[in-house]
């Protein structure tokens, strides 16, 4: 079977040029954040698997479940889905959505995890230095790991630096275990 995100894809770039000629990509993407929420609990995601469900009765309580919430053209999307037995891949939707989405806008989400407490300069700073390197406008967010031990490790799109002392461990061991 192939890959979610490679089945997931066609959907998104779909919704997305929909929202886009609606000038609707911040509604679009919060309904399809609610409905791969949705999709992703564990009771929806098994009635959703459920072969002895129709299509249309899938659809049918999927749409019930997220009630007004979504509007006619997301509606259509979940009909879509459900008639190609694909509402499971609404997480995958969601995501691929909301990178076309910082695409268009020329921004990226970016998270900083560290194991202890990031100041607000050193925050901008790399916000900063991460926005030339990058070419798009960064929307930083920090966490805190204390199992990194020390450094840290930043997630921009589909890139990870890790720098934490944890991951030069687990590469050391990779290292020492070939």
């Amino acid at each position: 079977m192939a890959d979610p995100i490679t089945l997931a894809r066609p959907y998104a770039k779909a919704a997305f040029q929909s929202a886009l000629e609606a000038n609707a990509l911040a509604d679009w993407s919060r309904m399809l954040g609610l409905a791969a929420a949705v999709s992703a609990a564990p009771a929806v995601y098994e009635a959703l698997t459920d072969p002895a469900r129709s299509r249309e009765q899938a659809a049918a309580m999927f749409q019930q479940l997220c009630g007004d919430e979504l509007n006619g053209k997301v509606r259509n999307l979940i009909s879509l889905l459900a008639e190609n037995r694909r509402l499971t891949l609404l997480p995958q939707v969601h995501a691929l959505f909301d990178e076309l989405k910082a695409n268009e806008q020329k921004s990226v989400d970016v998270e900083l995890v560290s194991a202890f407490p990031v100041s607000e300069t050193v925050s901008r700073k790399l916000a900063e230095a991460l926005e030339k390197r990058l070419q798009r406008d960064i929307r930083l967010t920090t966490k805190i790991d204390p199992g990194l031990i020390g450094g840290a490790v930043i997630r921009a799109g589909d890139k990870v630096m890790d720098s934490s002392i944890r991951g030069k461990l687990t590469k050391l061991a990779e290292t020492m275990n070939t």
